[in-house]
């Protein structure tokens, strides 16, 4: 039987010794800013660890969640990056609303990375409560931001190796 893990945010060290050369776009929700600005901050200082230079992380706003795939789009078609990762939070509500934007922006994620046959990752919180989100963006079950920037770290090693 498996042990279920507290801080999702432990892994396995890896090296990826080609990081000081990749370029990482990070595209931000706006909103829940309290939430997405410590799942940025746990994104970059990732990436810094695993060798990505400062000058190679490039973040752009967008106002909500639901306009994350367009900006990741965006950055892929007007900029020179290897991967995205797209940073946001969405706190269920008392309607349904909740549902169909988490829903359209995990599929619109999804196609743009398979569009662009380039990583572009999922570090979106879709949480209950605000004390769910806190637990997840540097709280007591680690930071999606930094899973996010690993993610892409992984894929891009991945993609060298095949």
């Amino acid at each position: 039987m498996t042990e279920k893990k507290k801080n999702l945010s432990e892994f396995t060290p890896f090296e990826f010794s080609s990081a000081d050369k990749k370029v990482i776009g990070i595209v931000v929700s706006e909103w829940n800013d309290r939430i997405t600005d410590s799942l940025l901050n746990g994104a970059k200082e990732s990436l810094l660890e695993h060798g990505v230079k400062a000058e190679n992380i490039r973040v752009h706003y967008v106002p909500g969640s639901y306009e994350l795939p367009l900006g990741a789009k965006w950055i892929l078609e007007q900029t020179n990056v290897d991967a995205v990762i797209c940073i946001g939070c969405i706190i269920q509500g008392e309607t349904r609303h909740f549902d169909f934007i988490a829903q359209a922006v995990a599929d619109g994620i999804m196609k743009v990375g398979l569009k662009y046959s380039k990583p572009v990752i999922f570090s979106v919180l879709t949480c209950n409560t605000m004390e769910q989100a806190e637990d997840r963006a540097g709280g007591k079950h680690g930071n999606k931001g930094v899973e996010g920037a690993v993610s892409a770290l992984k894929m891009l090693s991945l993609e060298e190796l095949l």
